[in-house]
């Protein structure tokens, strides 16, 4: 890796050259490196607003290793679309002093925050009683919630137990996230949306909010590869990094049998500046004897 990243992207085989307070986390670790293509196509001014979210990934099994989550990528990359850049992501256990103090820190620094997990029927399914709690608020039986799950269990044949009754608690004040596929809700509570852990229905909870996610700048990407280390033009990419600030720079090595190359790539929200910067990369190979190819290596 070249030596002056500021922050080291979750998963990435790479760094991002860029100020902290402008770190991007990549959306999809590749086995060899970040697949830098263009996220979105969409031609934003870069007079457009800056509209930023943080993900909160709960739950203990996550952090054990027990599962492999799925679900930072889809949001990511789904928010992008819309305008709405993911700036930070953590991931967090099933605690309550800790779900309430992290999401208190960062929605007071985000447009949005989307949290999944642990808003099941389970005694460990505690998100809704700590997004409560981080509110100030109380939390009690949705009426409509409860309509919903009781008509579900009936159709499907299922008991409408006590536990399963817990997933139609929401905190004062919520509205409810459809869930077409199980029932039970997600909910939204000021900037906050709270949805499952299950990707596939985290993924249908997520698309229900079209219309009401306001974007900004859409994130583009630009990506420059070429069969060279990245150690050889690394000093180079820091004075493109300090002439170019508002892009982010990452540098991703690749090797692919005996060959071995460096993907160079750019994100920013103005597209005239990333195009400009792009071809800078691309004069720089070429300097040093080096043909290079837009997009990931073949």
């Amino acid at each position: 890796m070249v030596g002056f990243a500021i922050r080291q992207g979750l998963g990435a085989r790479g760094i991002c050259l860029r100020p902290v307070r402008q770190a991007i986390l990549p959306v999809n670790s590749g086995e060899n490196i970040f697949r830098g293509t263009i996220m979105s196509e969409t031609a934003t001014s870069s007079r457009a607003p800056l509209v930023t979210a943080c993900v909160l990934l709960i739950g203990d099994e996550i952090l054990s290793g027990r599962t492999r989550d799925a679900n930072l990528a889809y949001i990511a990359t789904h928010l992008n679309r819309i305008g709405v850049q993911v700036r930070e992501a953590r991931i967090i256990p099933d605690v309550e002093e800790v779900i309430v103090a992290t999401l208190n820190e960062v929605r007071a620094r985000h447009d949005y925050v989307f949290t999944t997990g642990g808003i099941g029927p389970t005694h460990d399914d505690i998100t809704a009683d700590a997004v409560a709690k981080a509110f100030g608020v109380g939390i009690d039986y949705s009426p409509e919630a409860v309509q919903l799950l009781g008509a579900h269990y009936k159709t499907t044949g299922g008991e409408f137990t006590k536990a399963r009754m817990r997933m139609a608690r929401l905190p004062e004040g919520a509205t409810m996230i459809e869930n077409p596929l199980s029932k039970a809700p997600g909910f939204q509570i000021g900037n906050v949306f709270v949805m499952a852990g299950v990707p596939m229905v985290m993924q249908v909870m997520l698309d229900s909010l079209t219309g009401r996610l306001k974007g900004g700048a859409a994130m583009q990407s630009r990506t420059v590869t070429g069969q060279i280390g990245e150690g050889t033009i690394a000093e180079r990419l820091g004075d493109l990094q300090a002439r170019h600030p508002h892009i982010g720079i990452g540098s991703y090595p690749y090797y692919r049998g005996k060959v071995f190359g460096t993907s160079i790539v750019m994100r920013a929200t103005d597209s005239s500046e990333l195009d400009f910067v792009a071809s800078e990369v691309e004069a720089l190979m070429r300097e040093f004897g080096v043909e290079p190819v837009l997009g990931d290596p073949a």
